[in-house]
């Protein structure tokens, strides 16, 4: 991996954990998020500029798979929310970024392709649920189901079920736009960055109904389309910048799978940001696991 491979997705995963404290700071709900999704897509909107006419050719199935991926999305973003408001970052962050690897695999094996698991990635995924295990407890002695059984847990758990849905839908998308024939000569990254766009506005679709709806979302969206305009704007534009680095970086390795090893510094980055700047406490199990948990992810994104 190259030394500007490196700096570019240690720039994305800062950026990934900035954009976490930035939304965990403004006590986020649905409006927040669909305010930073779409301000956000708009980084992605020139592509419709430049390779708009090749959303013809699109596969039917694509389109489908775009609405999917769309809930999914916005389901992440809905969960992500919550779990900030009732709990801390240093908690959410980890596990909602960490629990993605444990659902993807089963769902995997559940698919019968368990070939593609290897030794290594099995003891990364264990060591990924130890770390999930240790960082809700207070001390190691406490180990109690409540702390485990809260708000904060759950939502963070639902957001990694839908992170987990639209990666999964997207590898399936990207994979039929890639060997699409009559999509043979357009490239893989003006695809893709089609696709992102396209999943972007979908997202936000998926989010409208959902703020608009109930009082309290209309409200809070008022709120963040006044006061809050600006940290919500900034975040989504921080997101989307994000997803371009981890693009771009992508071209300056000879294997994907240390892009995705190397982006979950992000883990402990947000940790560390969330005792620092919101002075979360800093319990020596939530320390230890956030670090047993790098290892394992680490040891999945190289299997």
């Amino acid at each position: 991996m190259t030394s500007t491979a490196i700096l570019l997705i240690l720039l994305s995963a800062i950026l990934h954990a900035g954009w976490n404290l930035l939304s965990k700071s403004r006590h986020p709900t649905a409006s927040f998020f669909l305010l930073a999704n779409s301000v956000g897509s708009l980084l992605l909107a020139p592509v419709l500029i430049f390779y708009g006419e090749l959303l013809h050719t699109f596969p039917t199935r694509v389109w489908v798979l775009l609405a999917i991926t769309g809930f999914f999305q916005a389901l992440y973003y809905a969960s992500l929310a919550g779990a900030y408001r009732f709990g801390n970052l240093s908690v959410a962050y980890p596990l909602a970024r960490s629990s993605p690897v444990i659902v993807v695999t089963i769902v995997t094996l559940l698919l019968g392709r368990g070939d593609q698991v290897t030794s290594r990635c099995i003891a990364g995924i264990l060591l990924v649920v130890a770390g999930c295990f240790l960082i809700p407890m207070q001390r190691f002695s406490d180990f109690r189901l409540a702390n485990y059984l809260n708000p904060t847990c759950g939502l963070a758990l639902l957001a990694a079920v839908g992170t987990t849905g639209y990666s999964i839908i997207d590898d399936e998308g990207l994979r039929l736009l890639r060997t699409s024939t009559a999509l043979a000569t357009a490239g893989n990254t003006p695809l893709t960055l089609l696709y992102a766009c396209l999943e972007a506005f979908a997202s936000s679709l998926w989010l409208l109904p959902l703020v608009l709806l109930r009082r309290e979302g209309r409200a809070t969206l008022r709120q963040f389309l006044g006061a809050g305009k600006r940290h919500a704007s900034l975040a989504g534009i921080m997101i989307y910048l994000t997803y371009i680095l981890v693009l771009v970086s992508m071209a300056f390795v000879t294997n994907v799978s240390y892009v995705v090893a190397f982006r979950q510094v992000s883990i402990p980055l947000g940790t560390l940001l969330g005792i620092g700047v919101l002075h979360e406490p800093a319990h020596a199990p939530k320390l230890v696991g956030v670090g047993v948990m790098f290892v394992g992810l680490v040891l999945v994104g190289t299997g």
